[in-house]
């Protein structure tokens, strides 16, 4: 094999691997919501 199939090949060869490799798991951290309480302020009003 010439020396330019061997290099594609095992850039292929990589590329496979890496894109099968276990992926790190994302970490999202939700915080609370942030409300006002709504306040009586009569039936009325």
């Amino acid at each position: 094999m010439s020396s330019t199939t061997r290099i594609v090949i095992a850039l292929a060869m990589v590329g496979f691997i890496a894109a099968c490799a276990k992926k790190a798991e994302e970490v999202v951290y939700v915080g609370d919501a942030v409300s006002v309480e709504p306040t009586y302020t009569g039936k009325y009003k």
